[in-house]
């Protein structure tokens, strides 16, 4: 891998004028590949990672001139390229390592691909119909110019050639609306560490440009718009806009989401070429999010309609007839008691806090982000804490709140709401008066194996987000495929999951994304909602005071301004009474086991859509243009 230096222009190896790269800086990556057993068809697959290592161990000038701290100091840049994905980026050393990472990781696979098919291929034409590459959101994006480069000036192919193999080859999965994943980098770091990249976008954007005015003859809003350079005090790459550019392929991972991509987003792109754009919603595997996160629930399904679910979850469809099953029903709720017992025992483990399997476990875990909409969720919890504390005699059903979810490094709100839940936790837990009717659990250090044990557990799934922010995910389908039911908005794959499990299995609430969009235009005040609601104004009033944390007043202070003085950006407060009405139906229908078992029945057995199985089948149908491979195995030995 090279970095910085120059970019000279010269005769290549057929004579013809080529751009040659001589930079200052190299690192080797190193390969280390995973074997990917798959599912009952001997076959393995390999997933092949990267490591950098400096090209020399030491700088032996340094050395003899006894500054060994600065001998090993190139070896240690080199070397911290991959010692920690997703740097923190508030400061530009972390921005400037965030970059150069991910460049290193896209340029070992392409020159690895690029080896690989030249050991039984010398003509490059013929390279997307032996390699499909997809960029999951911008992270990769780096690769069109990268490709771009190894064939123009490696295998010195004219541009237009290179070109058509480039945007062959790619295909661009956009996987979220926020910002911070469309990324867009200045322009000095390229002129630092990539030059001759940044010529090469360059004359992408120049070409690309000249078809859109050809296209749309004088209007100079729509190249800026569209450009792959953004002008400003600081020019930037968007990197979103070279992917799009540079793929034959966009799509989205819900309806929704590719909807607002193509109507919001990238409608200019849309304009341009509508053909490219396409949906490809999510899907969960269900070998691992039923088959071995719940092997209770496994066990029972197999003992009814077989094992074909594995490998075919549409085959769920067959239980359907087991809702008037008092038997089935019966076991149903034996498999989630035993789940949220052996989850009640983690808590106990990891909290030394005693939860009741009995109560209506209501759970939570996603990253921490504003448009997930934690803050609903608390919200909720100190709105039913305040209830109960005003009017103890009130016949509540008992609730255990289960969070758990990461912050990125430098999201200071993020983490202030961890922060605010493990405070809250705290209050609720220690207070006589919540015994055995409310509890509150944050779980540390989220990840695969913890969410193995907590979502086989959950009564209740939280899918909170702001309408039109989260673009498809797949926490929602895991719970649901293991009878969780959805609290959830209009947003992402919870419409789909609401049509496929019915509306009257599925808790909505909240505005719509053409809802948010006339509010956002109609000037959105929060403060009217803490001026029209009690309810509003006396749990927003806990921020003002000491009470959620008497040692350090004041410290929930942002959380007021976001939510009052900042305008409320995710429309916590325009969502909130919609939210308790809905949660009010959650209780009814908690009430009645009968119920509640039925509708949890008709979330297991419509997900059959939502295998990835279907999912990928969809890519390598519509985007990479791969058939399977049938797989003969051995026949079974007789005894």
């Amino acid at each position: 891998m090279r970095f910085g230096g120059r970019v000279e222009y010269g005769p290549g190896r057929s004579g013809r004028a080529v751009h040659r790269w001589m930079p200052d800086k190299t690192v080797v990556g190193i390969p280390y590949d995973f074997p990917i057993a798959g599912y009952g068809n001997n076959t393995v697959n390999n997933l092949r990672l990267w490591t950098a290592k400096a090209t020399e161990e030491f700088d032996l000038r340094f050395f003899s001139g006894g500054d060994y701290l600065r001998a090993y100091e190139q070896k240690a840049l080199s070397e911290n390229i991959t010692k920690v994905l997703y740097p923190d980026d508030r400061i530009e050393e972390g921005r400037e390592l965030r970059f150069r990472q991910q460049y290193f990781f896209v340029s070992c696979s392409l020159q690895d691909i690029v080896r690989r098919f030249k050991v039984g291929h010398d003509d490059f034409s013929k390279f997307p119909d032996k390699v499909a590459i997809q960029l999951n959101d911008t992270h990769p994006a780096i690769a069109v110019a990268e490709l771009m480069r190894l064939l123009l000036d490696a295998e010195e192919m004219e541009w237009d050639a290179a070109w058509d193999v480039t945007t062959r080859t790619f295909g661009y999965t956009n996987h979220t609306l926020m910002p911070e994943a469309l990324e867009r980098w200045p322009v000095r770091m390229f002129e630092e560490h990539l030059p001759r990249h940044l010529q090469i976008i360059y004359e992408i954007n120049r070409r690309f440009l000249r078809q859109v005015a050809n296209r749309f003859p004088n209007d100079v809003e729509r190249l800026a718009r569209m450009s792959l350079v953004e002008e400003g005090a600081e020019k930037r790459v968007r990197m979103a806009h070279l992917s799009v550019v540079g793929s034959h392929s966009v799509n989205g991972v819900s309806q929704v989401h590719t909807g607002l991509l193509t109507q919001r987003l990238l409608r200019d792109f849309h304009e341009v070429s509508p053909e490219k754009f396409n949906n490809k919603t999510n899907g969960i595997t269900p070998r691992r999010w039923l088959l071995k996160a719940n092997p209770g629930l496994a066990a029972l399904v197999t003992e009814r309609i077989g094992d074909g679910w594995v490998k075919d979850l549409a085959q769920l469809e067959r239980l359907l007839p087991l809702a008037d099953d008092d038997g089935f029903k019966a076991r149903l709720r034996e498999v989630k008691r035993a789940n949220k017992q052996r989850l009640a025992e983690l808590v106990a483990e990891e909290c030394s806090l005693h939860v009741d399997p009995d109560s209506l476990f209501d759970v939570q875990v996603k990253r921490i982000h504003e448009y997930k909409r934690q803050l609903l969720n608390v919200l909720h919890i100190l709105h039913r804490y305040t209830r109960l504390k005003e009017n103890p005699a009130q016949d509540a059903v008992p609730r255990t709140f289960i969070l758990a979810g990461k912050a990125a490094p430098g999201y200071a709100m993020a983490k202030l709401i961890i922060r605010l839940i493990n405070d809250l936790a705290f209050i609720v837990n220690n207070d006589a008066d919540m015994h055995g009717r409310l509890r509150v659990v944050f779980l540390s250090d989220y990840r695969v194996s913890l969410a193995e044990r907590i979502i086989p557990a959950a009564d209740l799934s939280e899918q909170t987000s702001a309408a039109g922010t989260e673009a498809s995910g797949t926490g929602n389908m895991k719970f649901a495929l293991n009878g969780a039911l959805t609290i959830g908005t209009l947003d992402g794959a919870n419409i789909e999951i609401r049509e496929a499990v019915g509306a009257e299995n599925f808790f909505l609430f909240g505005h719509t994304v053409e809802e948010l969009h006339d509010l956002r235009r109609s000037g959105y005040n929060p403060w009217d909602c803490y001026h029209r609601s009690p309810d509003v104004r006396r749990i927003m009033d806990y921020f003002q005071g000491h009470f959620l944390n008497l040692e350090q007043p004041g410290l929930y202070r942002p959380v007021w301004e976001s939510l009052l003085d900042h305008g409320d950006p995710w429309f916590v407060l325009a969502d909130f009474h919609s939210y308790l009405e809905c949660q009010e139906a959650v209780d009814r229908a908690y009430r009645d086991p009968e119920r509640w078992t039925r509708m949890s029945l008709a979330n297991i057995a419509n997900m059959g859509r939502f295998s990835s199985d279907r999912t990928i089948l969809e890519y390598a149908r519509d985007i990479w243009h791969v058939t399977p491979c049938p797989i003969e195995l051995p026949a079974p030995e007789s005894n």
